[in-house]
């Protein structure tokens, strides 16, 4: 017999499955402002903006929509994009910025436009629809993979559209990482004259770690299809390779949010790769940049640098919902 509960308790048990199940409105509405650029009409625009301005400003969306507008708004405003400020002396209300809708801009310098776009795209979106089938699935495969038929990397070979945006949002997110530490933890770099940057995409964190510290050679190493045909500078180049089978020699190896894409036992390989590109330099390094907030992925990661007989040295700099971690031979 199912025991009855007060009708408060009851009550709030339906709000959290509530605001559990439609979560993901949050999401898709932010995608959904960042597609049809809201944020660059309204900073164009230049003072807040009225839902009756917005929806004449808006390419390709009927007037008759308007309400619908209004609703989309009222979402994106209660989740922190936007707020409603008076015009002028009137009482009318209008739509303005927030310091995470200026990064929603395509022009701004630290734009995360491509990082919202990509991450939710429905290639990567639609594997967790999957989650159920997955863990009931003997064969140890990923989501993406029985979604897909394939990997994350294959997939995007395979899809130009989605390799594309990817490896965009995952500059923009280098942008805004390569300005903090660069900036605020120059000291990382210290006595350094060379870093590779392994999985370093299109060369973003490496291009700003160049430009910041011209004594230092920066290579970035990637896959072929991502670094053919980019064009290095005095102190930068781009390298084919694959970091399972060989890391260029470095006074410090830098992994930016690797580690997590990977099992346990990829990690080893990696890290180990990682150690014999290691130098005879007494500040060689690894620089790991990861979210090891939770003490779960903080206790894996130690494992496979003891595996590896790294040692890690401390938490240095925090970096929002991550962390740059320093770990020596």
């Amino acid at each position: 017999m199912i025991k009855q509960e007060p009708s408060s308790e009851l009550l709030e048990a339906e709000a959290h499955i509530w605001n559990q199940v439609f979560i993901y409105i949050n999401s898709m509405s932010l995608k959904c402002v960042t597609e049809l650029g809201i944020p660059e009409i309204i900073h164009k625009h230049g003072r807040p903006m009225t839902l009756t301005e917005l929806v004449d400003a808006l390419s390709g969306v009927d007037t008759a929509k308007a309400d619908h507008v209004c609703r989309l708004m009222r979402t994106v405003v209660h989740s922190g994009f936007f707020v409603m400020e008076k015009i002028d002396s009137s009482d009318e209300q209008g739509y303005s910025l927030t310091p995470a809708s200026r990064l929603l801009m395509g022009d701004h310098p630290m734009s995360m436009k491509e990082f919202v776009l990509s991450q939710l795209d429905s290639v990567l979106t639609e594997p967790w629809q999957h989650l159920s089938r997955w863990f009931q699935n003997i064969e140890d495969r990923t989501t993406f993979h029985i979604t897909h038929g394939m990997s994350l990397w294959e997939q995007k070979k395979q899809n130009p559209r989605f390799g594309h945006l990817f490896d965009q949002g995952m500059g923009n997110d280098a942008t805004i990482v390569a300005n903090v530490i660069t900036r605020d933890c120059r000291q990382v770099f210290e006595g350094l004259d060379s870093v590779v940057d392994v999985g370093g995409g299109t060369g973003t964190l490496a291009k700003a770690i160049a430009e910041a510290f011209p004594q230092i050679h920066c290579t970035v190493l990637d896959l072929a299809p991502v670094v053919a045909g980019l064009e290095g500078t005095k102190n930068l180049k781009y390298m084919e390779g694959d970091m399972f089978h060989y890391v260029p020699s470095s006074d410090a190896v830098l992994l930016k949010w690797i580690m997590h894409d990977w099992n346990d036992e990829e990690c080893v390989q990696i890290l180990k790769k990682c150690k014999e590109a290691l130098t005879s330099n007494e500040r060689a390094k690894v620089i790991i940049i990861e979210s090891w907030r939770k003490r779960k992925e903080r206790k894996r990661m130690g494992k496979a640098l003891y595996q590896c007989w790294l040692k890690q040295l401390q938490d240095l700099y925090p970096l929002g919902l991550r962390s740059i971690i320093e770990v020596f031979p």
